[in-house]
């Protein structure tokens, strides 16, 4: 009988994993993108540090990201279980920053004198230049900057894995393991990859002051230092991308009319239905965070202040 218990019990646990498996690749799958753009953004927090203090604020921020999603997942599963009608507006203003940050990064690209220009990482570059300023300090600042911009996108990310796994038909027990399983991975995935990247130059160039010129190693080394800023590039246009395509997507979700207006025009391409639909998502989300921006833009301005939503963020 006890034997059988176990087994019993074991075939459960055995059920409970494979259903949480599959929820948690739903629920990765959900976030790719923003995993992609949290990926750049927090590479960039980097830019213009100097090399010997890039992994130390790297581990700090990912110590400070941790912190942030012992905080977020726990919330997540209370909203879940007393107030579970609050995840689809969640979702929502998760989708509306996503449309509205990337259309910001859009703008700010290609119209910059439509927007305030973002200061920070000319401070930066000063503050490196200046022997006199405090690096330490200085940086103690941007780092609790990172963790809250952190804290944003590890929301989004928390939330959306939810909404994957309540859809799904998830209990409480489910939700707790998946939203554990995304935020240890999502953690120890992002900034182990941007410590990576960010040293990618310095390997490289490590690689030419070491070798002959001409011989394998140095051709390696002078790739490596070429594609370090050539992955940075990627990393951000992939980034700004997939804001639109999860925000719009989201957005798009929980608009009835909207969801099945663009389901009804994939439809009507065949083959192409699953592209339309992630195009349409991507160009709705553009167009409302272009919106959004707008709105704030002249709230601002209104008000005479150059700052926006994410002020506070940074």
């Amino acid at each position: 009988m006890a034997g059988g218990s176990l087994l019993l019990l074991l075939d459960d646990i055995s059920i409970l994993m494979d259903d949480v498996s599959v929820m948690t690749k739903i629920a990765a799958k959900k976030t790719a993108g923003l995993v992609g753009d949290d990926l750049a953004l927090n590479a960039e927090q980097v830019t213009g540090v100097k090399p010997n203090r890039e992994l130390p604020v790297i581990w700090a921020v990912a110590k400070g990201s941790f912190v942030n999603k012992l905080i977020l997942v726990p919330a997540a599963l209370l909203i879940s279980y007393f107030i579970p009608w609050l995840i689809t507006p969640l979702l929502m203003i998760g989708g509306l920053y996503l449309s509205y940050e990337g259309a910001e990064k859009v703008i700010h690209k290609f119209w910059p004198k439509l927007l305030p220009h973002d200061e920070e990482q000319n401070a930066r570059l000063q503050a490196n230049a200046d022997s006199n300023i405090d690096l330490v300090a200085f940086e103690k600042d941007k780092i609790k900057g990172a963790i809250r911009t952190d804290f944003i996108l590890s929301a989004e990310i928390i939330v959306i894995s939810l909404g994957a796994v309540t859809a799904a038909g998830g209990d409480i027990l489910q939700k707790a393991l998946v939203l554990s399983i995304i935020a240890i991975v999502v953690t120890v995935g992002i900034y182990g990859l941007v410590a990576g990247i960010v040293k990618i130059d310095d390997a490289g160039l490590h690689l030419i002051e070491n070798s002959n010129e001409g011989n394998t190693k140095h051709k390696f080394g002078e790739l490596m230092l070429s594609a370090a800023p050539k992955l940075m590039k990627f990393l951000s246009i992939a980034g700004t991308i997939a804001m639109f395509l999860v925000g719009g997507g989201i957005i798009v979700h929980g608009i009835g009319f909207l969801h099945h207006s663009v389901e009804d025009i994939a439809h009507l391409t065949g083959v192409f239905e699953g592209l339309t639909n992630a195009l349409l998502n991507g160009v709705i989300g553009f167009v409302i965070g272009t919106i959004v921006v707008a709105i704030f833009t002249i709230v601002n301005k209104m008000r005479g202040d150059d700052d926006d939503p994410k002020s506070a963020a940074h």
